[in-house]
């Protein structure tokens, strides 16, 4: 039996750090707490990304959740993507139980609830900030990877940003791309053809409908004006608490594409946006994804290279990046392995497959004296994990199996009446509230098409004429002609003046 002073030395070697840090737990041992086992989070290593995992009803949420507190506490701000809808709670103060209390005495710290400051954000139409972001910010290779489209139709699509881009043809949201797709298959072919070379009509047929496949999951709420700017995300509250944004994404459960380019565009947009800065005392921001697997289950080949580059990329900006997922073997094997921070709740062993994700599992974690990993892995109590993390110098800490804090704030929802006092109350809401329909690609080519074919009209309106004053003037020519227009006129004068009364007199002369 592994010794407990051994371990407890261990322990406290391996989670002391330098730099700023928080306790989120203490470890144990043969399935007690070790009093003084005290789990540090170390701020300098929290944009080394991480993982939390676990079966259903393990505690992963309020994990999350707590790991949320104590960085707002500190100061740094949060971004939640809450698929489930189970973190709005975190605005409002919690409350005290007998579970809680006991909990904390074994943990030998004091339960004080307090409620966080927050921004609610959407994609869609519900209350909140709206966020969008124009086409134009994606750029063609981020779209073009979104809509899993082959190397010849990805062409196409650097061409017709091109195209804009040299001709100020703003795309700001998927009417103006979906213009742009029918005038180059279309009016604008032969002209486009000339400068930038040959085009696949059935490459345009290809982007079409894959396009339209996205706004089916729709992304026109996504796409256009006003667009998110991410210094919003990285605001400090009047208290100096960093705020916690909670994107509500509940309505994407069904739409893992958009949720998707979603992530990927703000990704994206934080890395071109954010300064290098290397490893901060403090990251800038940390992004929490809820149920991480929406991402990964239906992306391509494409895509997952572009979310490894982004993850690799990221850390060197001071952003942080959390995967919440119920099965570690969710995340690809190639994110897995840029991820420092390993929090893992229980795993259940119903069949043969999920005990080779157990034992897969358990090998990708250090190896320890103290536990047997794969069997511990399915005997974790509710808000009990599996830790390891990197420290200052990037080495793993020891694995530790650790009961955890109870979240502060409250575990539960809120009400529609506290959703609009944050609303209500919210600068932000009303910046972004109204979206913006800006003269654009689609507005211009409209005006471009009707103008030609207004001169198109003009020019086969002249020979018409010209050709119709050609007949007359033949016509006249001819003699009898000129005498029948003569009678048609005095026919048509003497009927004018008898209708004046003007005829009689030179008859009653």
């Amino acid at each position: 039996m592994a010794d407990t002073t051994q371990f407890s030395e261990a322990i406290k070697q391996g989670y002391t750090f330098k730099g700023e840090s928080a306790k989120i737990g203490v470890a144990m041992l043969h399935g007690a707490v070790v009093p003084g086992a005290d789990i540090l989070l170390p701020f300098r290593s929290m944009n080394r990304h991480g993982l939390i995992a676990g079966a259903t009803g393990t505690g992963k949420t309020k994990t999350l959740q707590v790991i949320s507190e104590v960085l707002s506490d500190n100061s740094v701000p949060v971004l939640l993507l809450d698929i489930k809808g189970d973190l709005s709670g975190i605005a409002a103060t919690g409350a005290e139980n007998d579970k809680i209390k006991e909990r904390y005495a074994l943990l030998g710290m004091s339960y004080s609830p307090a409620a966080y400051p927050v921004e609610l954000m959407t994609l869609s139409k519900q209350k909140g900030i709206q966020l969008r972001a124009t086409v134009t910010e994606f750029g063609p290779v981020l779209l073009s990877k979104i809509l899993e489209l082959n190397d010849t139709q990805a062409g196409l699509v650097a061409m017709i940003f091109k195209y804009c881009d040299d001709h100020q043809l703003p795309l700001l949201d998927l009417k103006d791309f979906i213009k742009m797709l029918q005038y180059v298959s279309d009016e604008g072919k032969a002209e486009i053809e000339k400068e930038y070379g040959k085009i696949a009509t059935t490459s345009t047929g290809t982007i079409l409908r894959k396009v339209i496949e996205l706004q089916q999951q729709g992304a026109d709420d996504f796409f256009g004006e006003k667009s998110f700017e991410v210094d919003d995300l990285m605001r400090i509250a009047q208290d100096g608490r960093g705020m916690i944004n909670i994107l509500r994404v509940t309505e994407l459960q069904d739409r893992p594409k958009l949720f998707a380019t979603f992530m990927l565009q703000m990704l994206a947009e934080l890395y071109a946006s954010c300064p290098e800065a290397g490893d901060l005392d403090k990251p800038r921001l940390v992004m929490f994804i809820d149920e991480a697997h929406l991402i990964f289950q239906e992306a391509s080949e494409a895509l997952l290279q572009q979310i490894e580059t982004i993850i690799k990329l990221i850390r060197s900006k001071g952003v942080g990046i959390f995967f919440c997922t119920q099965n570690p073997m969710d995340v690809p094997a190639s994110v897995l392995g840029q991820l420092g921070l390993k929090v893992q709740h229980a795993l259940r062993a119903f069949t043969a497959a999920d005990r080779k994700v157990i034992k897969q599992t358990a090998e990708n974690y250090p190896e320890t004296a103290f536990y047997k990993t794969d069997e511990l892995i399915t005997q974790l109590g509710i808000g009990e994990a599996l830790i390891t993390m990197l420290n200052e110098k990037g080495i793993p800490t020891p694995l530790a199996h650790v009961m955890l804090c109870a979240p502060r704030s409250r575990m539960d929802v809120l009400t529609d009446v506290e959703i609009d006092t944050i609303v209500g109350g919210s600068r932000l809401v009303k910046k972004y509230s109204e979206a913006v329909d800006s003269v654009s690609a689609y507005e211009m080519l409209n005006s471009k098409l009707q103008e030609a074919a207004e001169k198109t009209e003009e020019a086969e309106k002249a020979p018409r004429e010209k050709e119709e004053k050609s007949f007359l003037e033949k016509m006249m020519d001819n003699s009898a002609v000129r005498q029948a227009g003569r009678t048609a006129a005095s026919i048509i004068t003497r009927s004018l003046l008898g209708a004046l009364g003007l005829g009689g007199r030179s008859r009653r002369r």
